[in-house]
């Protein structure tokens, strides 16, 4: 697709996709000083609390390479927004959870829209921008992928000894609206849609693939790298 990028208003763009990245992305470590406080709330065990982390990993580590094929099927701004309504859905329904499964399933919700949003966000800033700049702006996009995830358990220590835990899911509501917001009005699809045929044996392979690598070093830290299971 031979885009006008002069016509292309990329500041809103790039402060839409950001922001849909910040809390993504610092959804990941958010909750890594409240595991104890959900432990006591839930009455699980280490073992089953982890799954907050590693699910959200998991789900990720496996849509991520799949996002390639369904930016071929939909545009640039259908696949924004419906990540963004799908990351709102789920930090609700993590929000409110009454116990632990329903907490587990709006993580995995979480996680389908971070795994949709982060290559999304490379693809249509590398196309926005001419080759010169993209060198600056790839030190931003890196910037936020290593700022957010590193300042989420400091932010979650903070909220859960100054307010309830369900907060650390409250906070990221307004920043996830004003981002969808921002993408319905600015955001313009920069692939061409193709539509090629779906090979289904690959994607379920790559699942598997990437899946049980990610499952894997999670497993490890629990059953240890001799366990039949981590390998």
């Amino acid at each position: 697709m031979d885009l006008d990028l002069q016509k292309i208003k990329r500041m809103p763009i790039m402060v839409a996709l950001m922001m849909g990245a910040f809390v993504a992305t610092l959804n990941e470590t958010l909750l890594g000083n409240a595991l104890p406080v959900l432990m006591k709330e839930f009455q699980v065990g280490a073992t089953t609390i982890q799954w907050l982390t590693a699910a959200y990993l998991l789900v990720v580590g496996t849509l991520i390479p799949v996002t390639a094929l369904i930016q071929q099927w939909f545009t640039t701004r259908q696949i924004f927004l419906t990540a963004m309504i799908t990351f709102l859905i789920g930090t609700l329904v993590a929000a409110m959870a009454p116990a632990f499964t329903l907490l587990l399933v709006g993580r995995v919700i979480q996680a389908i829209a971070t795994g949709l949003i982060i290559p999304l966000l490379m693809n249509t800033l590398l196309n926005i921008y001419p080759a010169e700049k993209r060198g600056s702006v790839m030190g931003v996009l890196f910037l936020i992928f290593t700022f957010a995830p590193a300042i989420g358990p400091t932010l979650s220590g903070i909220i859960v000894d100054a307010m309830d835990w369900r907060w650390l899911f409250y906070t990221t509501i307004p920043i996830t609206i004003i981002s969808f917001i921002i993408g319905y009005y600015y955001l313009v699809n920069v692939t061409t849609i193709t539509k090629p045929k779906v090979d289904v044996l690959s994607i379920i392979i790559s699942t598997l693939g990437f899946g049980g690598i990610v499952y894997g070093f999670s497993a490890s830290g629990n059953e240890g790298w001799s366990d039949l299971q981590v390998y």
